[in-house]
């Protein structure tokens, strides 16, 4: 890991949100997870406007420093925050409405907001720094869906937006609502999110670009730890409740691996011989899958590759 992604994921404003991906003491299985109450205000403390961000320089860098084939290999990971956040915010209503209590219930409303703060921050970016010929949100999460692959329509599409839609016809399925929020909090945010702004956030900061787009991001991913920790503290207390609920989020796991790790590559990708983001499809599948341990442990259940064979 970086200097300069050391000093940001150890950041009092980070380290606050409990999320065992950040912390050391989660290998033991160690973490102080926050209550819901507690979540929620986090979330007051740590607000952020879209609006305040410059992106003058962003806007120079991605015209004037960064070559055109860059510029297109940047695009699969805009793309995918892009269009990811759009939908991810269009599937919580359902389950914050399945949530079995009202604490939960409030939480899940700051993670809608959040969701459509990320995609406002994502246009304005598109926007004022000229990436797309689009004039319209609408038209620009059109735009940038040729860049996403096969996978990534299959998680978010398939996968997730079945067991959301389900949830929206039965939100007592509380077997339901463990898939989703696994696939969800664990997959989707905590291990495809966080592990693409990582890297993304870190070649940004080595090699000088995007300020705008670096300080907004940063705002981003520390949302994202703050939900991936009401995930971890909703899963651990169900799967102590009921072991059947532990078996789901093992099965969840086992059955979207194959397609998360789809999603971390991109269509261009060779594998040897080219990087994403300064780094090889090894080290951000370990990166990932650390986090995913990590998260795991404090849960209380067994890492992904322990459970499928077992």
């Amino acid at each position: 890991m970086s200097e300069t992604a050391t000093q940001r994921t150890e950041r009092e404003d980070f380290q606050a949100t409990s999320d065992p991906g950040l912390l050391e003491s989660a290998d033991r299985g160690e973490v102080h997870l926050l209550t819901y109450e507690q979540l929620y205000d986090l979330w007051e403390r740590q607000q952020w406007a879209t609006q305040d961000i410059d992106f003058t320089q962003d806007r120079i860098d991605w015209h004037e420093r960064i070559p055109a084939e860059e510029r297109f290999q940047r695009m699969y990971g805009l793309s995918s925050f892009f269009i990811g956040e759009q939908k991810v915010a269009e599937e919580l209503g359902p389950m914050m409405r399945a949530a079995p209590t009202e604490e939960m219930r409030i939480f899940l409303c700051t993670q809608i907001a959040d969701e459509a703060r990320h995609v406002r921050f994502f246009n304005r970016f598109y926007d004022e720094v000229g990436v797309l010929e689009a004039t319209n949100l609408q038209d620009r999460l059109a735009e940038t869906s040729e860049h996403v692959n096969p996978e990534f329509d299959q998680l978010f599409d398939e996968m997730l937006k079945s067991r959301v839609d389900h949830l929206a016809r039965k939100p007592e399925d509380l077997v339901a609502l463990v898939e989703a929020v696994t696939l969800y909090h664990m997959v989707i945010e905590g291990m495809l999110a966080l592990t693409g702004q990582h890297f993304i956030l870190q070649y940004n900061e080595e090699v000088g670009t995007l300020p705008g787009f670096v300080s907004g991001f940063n705002n981003v991913a520390r949302d994202e730890h703050r939900h991936v920790a009401f995930g971890a503290r909703f899963l651990r207390e169900m799967a102590q409740e009921d072991s059947k609920y532990g078996d789901a989020i093992t099965r969840t796991l086992t059955e979207v691996a194959p397609i998360a790790d789809g999603v971390l590559q991109p269509k261009w990708y060779v594998e040897g011989e080219t990087e994403v983001m300064g780094a090889t499809m090894e080290e951000t599948r370990a990166f990932a899958m650390k986090a995913l341990e990590r998260r795991l442990k404090v849960i209380g259940l067994a890492p992904v590759a322990d459970a499928a064979a077992g």
